[in-house]
């Protein structure tokens, strides 16, 4: 007969919240009204994006090429003068 295999693991198990990393992720999605991110991080967060975005329209306006909507060829006839 074969014995049962013993597990390491007892983060399934606990029903308390341990301060375990995987106890803390379930709590966290169980009590979303409880978690938000401190004053600091939010306002260094919003001036990263902010610089962020300054910089890719500073780089699109630098490196971007315009491309002409309707070009001006004189060599190419239109078709509305042939129909006549």
């Amino acid at each position: 007969m074969t014995r049962r295999k013993k597990t390491r693991s007892l983060a399934d198990k606990v029903t308390i919240r341990t301060g375990k990393r995987k106890d803390y992720r379930r709590w966290r999605h169980d009590n979303p009204d409880e978690v938000a991110s401190t004053p600091r991080f939010a306002a260094k967060k919003r001036d990263q994006r902010k610089s962020q975005a300054a910089s890719k329209l500073e780089r699109q306006r630098r490196e971007g090429v315009t491309l002409p909507l309707h070009p001006q060829d004189n060599n190419v006839p239109s078709d509305s003068s042939q129909d006549s």
